[in-house]
């Protein structure tokens, strides 16, 4: 791609309105305290059958409701990345309670932006997209050139070895602000760790993980 940075973000914009037919609706729930990766509750629908079957069904509707979300996201961003003149395959799965979308390729970098805020960006006008498309919050996981994979596996290796210090010098441990995401893969990693515990203090982007000796 040869345009800059400032004309990505315009095309974005442009691709989602589009794609959505007009400015997105708000969303009917509001984020965590962490963003995106603290969603609140999902829309608690009436039970009227308790039975295994009936638990069964209600699996398998949950699941092809995940993989439509996948499909809306897909067409979303295929329409964008024809927009942006970028290439890259896109990868559909559904791990746990949401879809991940995953848009795999060389040469992907300005969707990952610094520290991953654009692809940030990008995950919320996605899950935009597929709001407007089935007027359900989505928790979808997007996921640009594996970049969420390689961070995981690095903030893995940082919160066990902060975790180690805190305990050895038994105080408490800032770490660099993070994106939503980086901070939820810390906080799961040290809810894994006896002896210390996490917490979440500051305002985006300045929000940061602090980790601290267990009372």
């Amino acid at each position: 791609m040869t345009g800059s940075a400032p004309d990505l973000a315009a095309d974005i914009e442009v691709a989602e309105v589009e794609q959505a037919g007009g400015p997105p609706a708000p969303a009917t729930s509001q984020p965590g305290p962490d963003g995106p990766e603290s969603d609140g509750p999902e829309s608690v629908r009436p039970d009227r059958d308790h039975s295994p079957a009936s638990a069964v069904a209600s699996s398998r509707q949950r699941i092809a409701d995940l993989e439509q979300e996948g499909e809306i996201a897909a067409d979303y961003l295929e329409a964008l990345l024809d927009i942006v003149d970028m290439d890259g395959d896109l990868d559909l799965d559904v791990e746990g309670e949401r879809a991940v979308v995953a848009v795999v390729g060389d040469g992907l970098d300005l969707l990952v932006g610094a520290r991953g805020e654009t692809l940030e960006a990008l995950q919320e006008l996605t899950r935009l997209a597929v709001l407007q498309k089935t007027g359900v919050r989505s928790r979808l996981m997007l996921d640009v050139g594996g970049h969420r994979a390689r961070r995981r596996a690095e903030l893995r290796d940082l919160a066990a070895a902060v975790a180690e210090r805190v305990k050895s010098a038994a105080r408490p441990e800032k770490l660099k602000p993070m994106t939503p995401f980086e901070r939820k893969v810390v906080h799961d990693l040290i809810a894994t760790i006896d002896g210390v515990v996490s917490e979440s203090e500051g305002e985006e982007p300045q929000r940061r993980v602090v980790v601290l000796p267990a009372s």
